[in-house]
């Protein structure tokens, strides 16, 4: 079965959240992050354009040691960079207001087309 597509930003954002479910990876996308947009004001502000070969090192840099290292996955990036990007500005706004614990779902949760099926869960035993 060929995966689907999340169709708004909004519908992926509940995703994006679950794939940043340990702190310290979220903690490492706040500082990639945060990196990205100084080095990123600095050229501007300085007029270097060298400097704007690191903003993607440092964002990305960051946010990956967090995927790959602590939580085990892979970066939604690869699928859905736009998006992802807009995520990461989210998540970051949603942590600094205090407001992110309100977005942060329960369990896992899945792309279009993919997950456990209801013959999956009928199928499993029983707690």
């Amino acid at each position: 079965m060929a995966q689907g597509r999340f169709e708004t930003f909004w519908a992926f954002f509940p995703y994006y959240l679950s794939e940043h479910g340990v702190g310290t990876n979220r903690v490492l996308h706040y500082i990639g992050t945060s990196l990205a947009v100084l080095t990123l004001l600095t050229a501007i502000v300085t007029l270097n354009p060298w400097l704007l070969l690191a903003v993607p090192v440092l964002g990305y840099g960051w946010a990956w040691v967090g995927h790959f290292f602590v939580e085990k996955n892979r970066p939604a990036t690869f699928r859905y960079p736009v998006w992802s990007l807009m995520g990461d500005f989210v998540m970051l706004g949603l942590a600094v207001t205090g407001q992110l614990s309100r977005y942060m779902p329960d369990g896992p949760v899945y792309e279009p087309g993919t997950g456990p099926t209801a013959d999956d869960a009928a199928a499993e035993p029983s707690k």
